[in-house]
């Protein structure tokens, strides 16, 4: 299954961007679909996670800000990112669960914001 990711790029502090990732192969009960993120010199961190059937999770530090969604018939998910922040400056990762198959992540898209 590969993942591709869309949407990263550079924004001022209090802007917004929307990232994708889609997911293409041959696939089997996709599952959980969500977010995580690693600046530099830290350790990766959830961002945002969705169900099959739409039940979200977030971060504590994007809670109100960030908002994830997903289309299933195309087996896509996305993350609306508003009010950024510089903090929020990071490689972003999508990964993707499967109840009949392993997991796999996106190679990462980058997000700067800027202050």
């Amino acid at each position: 299954v590969r993942l591709a990711e869309s949407g990263g790029g550079l924004v001022q502090a209090g802007g917004s961007l929307r990232l994708s990732c889609a997911a293409s192969g041959t696939i089997f009960s996709l599952n959980v679909m969500g977010w995580y993120r690693q600046a530099p010199g830290k350790e990766r961190e959830l961002v945002a996670s969705i169900t099959r059937d739409g039940k979200s999770n977030y971060g504590d530090s994007v809670k109100g800000r960030f908002t994830i969604s997903r289309d299933n018939a195309k087996n896509t998910v996305y993350l609306q990112m508003n009010s950024l922040k510089p903090e929020d400056t990071a490689v972003y990762y999508c990964n993707a669960e499967f109840l009949l198959q392993s997991g796999s992540w996106g190679q990462g898209t980058q997000v700067t914001v800027s202050s």
